[in-house]
């Protein structure tokens, strides 16, 4: 009889000013229907915020919340991050002072 172990989902907690975002996927056709291959797509840098850390601590010990939520689209520096692979799904942690602005609709 064979079992079969079960794979755990491994989670991931951003300690301090950090943020867990996942990179939006960049649009695959230009307006005049031309296809971009993949080697010639360039990096997004919008991504949706996953997780978020407690916030930065002051010298007095103070924790300034981060200014982004779960949830939120976000732009930030083109080369800024550390890029993650977790359970085949690719994430980038960033701190927040990396971040340029929140994106709204």
């Amino acid at each position: 009889m064979v079992h079969q172990a079960e794979k755990k989902k491994t989670t991931l907690k951003p300690i301090g000013n950090r943020v867990i975002a996942m990179r939006l996927e960049a649009e695959e056709t230009l307006k005049g229907g031309i296809l971009i291959p993949d080697s010639a797509k360039k990096k997004q840098e919008m991504a949706k915020v996953i997780a978020v850390g407690e916030g930065k601590k002051t010298d007095e010990g103070k924790i300034i919340p981060p200014p982004v939520k779960v949830g939120d689209v976000i732009l930030m520096d083109k080369y800024s991050g550390q890029e993650v692979t977790v359970d085949d799904e690719e994430f980038i942690i960033v701190k927040t002072e990396d971040i340029i602005a929140i994106v709204t609709q």
